[in-house]
């Protein structure tokens, strides 16, 4: 495993967004983990939440798009943290774009915050955590309604290696199958396992074999099957 996504784990666990226990998800679903991007809440977490994104995206996708966008609300502080770190790593000036819950009628009125879309923009859509892909379905026709874009892909800080609504594969596959681009994350619920069981972080083990058994059971219910 990469350096960077070790250091992101840590990371998440620090901040206290990736969680250990008993949760119960907006699904109705008991999960033994929890993941909360709203737990990013200062100046310093959001510069190197930035940072990892911007590995991430260049990694899996390089930096051929013009526009990165992250729907609100949560997208929005990831978007402009992750073009302002692509800008400080690798010299590329990416435009950002969210769009607002409600159409604005004056001033800079309209549904969009940031660049204005363009036909031919080639598009990046960053988000948090994706478990059924029903925000996806909410944005891409956000996207496709103000100009002809080319969503090249999306990226996602955590993969939970859940099935999605079909039930018989994961929920990133299920969209990048629906709408023919990719998508992927900083890192995956198998990678964040095997990296954190027993091991200490900030003199803590985290993943101790009760909470390893609680996922194990979990993902056997839920988890994405391997072929």
């Amino acid at each position: 495993m990469e350096d960077y996504k070790k250091s992101f784990i840590e990371f998440m666990v620090d901040a206290q967004v990736l969680k250990f226990g008993e949760f119960t998800l907006k699904s109705g679903r008991k999960s033994p983990f929890f993941m909360n991007a709203g737990a990013y809440r200062t100046g310093s977490q959001l510069t190197k939440l930035g940072e990892y994104y911007a590995r991430a995206i260049h990694d899996k996708y390089g930096l051929d798009f013009d526009v990165l966008f992250g729907p609100a609300y949560k997208g929005i502080p990831l978007a402009v943290s992750t073009v302002m770190a692509i800008s400080r790593l690798y010299g590329r000036d990416i435009k950002y774009c969210a769009n607002r819950k409600e159409i604005k009628d004056h001033g800079d009125k309209g549904i969009l915050l940031g660049t204005r879309l363009r036909d031919g923009d080639r598009v990046m859509i960053i988000e948090d955590v994706t478990t059924s892909g029903a925000s996806i379905d909410e944005t891409v026709p956000i996207l496709r309604e103000q100009a002809e874009v080319d969503i090249v892909g999306l990226i996602v800080s955590l993969d939970r290696r859940e099935v999605g609504p079909s039930g018989t594969i994961g929920a990133l596959e299920e969209i990048s199958r629906k709408y023919r681009f990719p998508a992927g994350s900083i890192v995956t619920m198998d990678e964040v396992v095997d990296y954190l069981y027993n091991r200490p972080v900030g003199g803590k083990v985290v993943i101790d074999d009760s909470i390893k058994k609680a996922l194990d059971e979990y993902y056997a219910e839920y988890g994405v099957k391997e072929k």
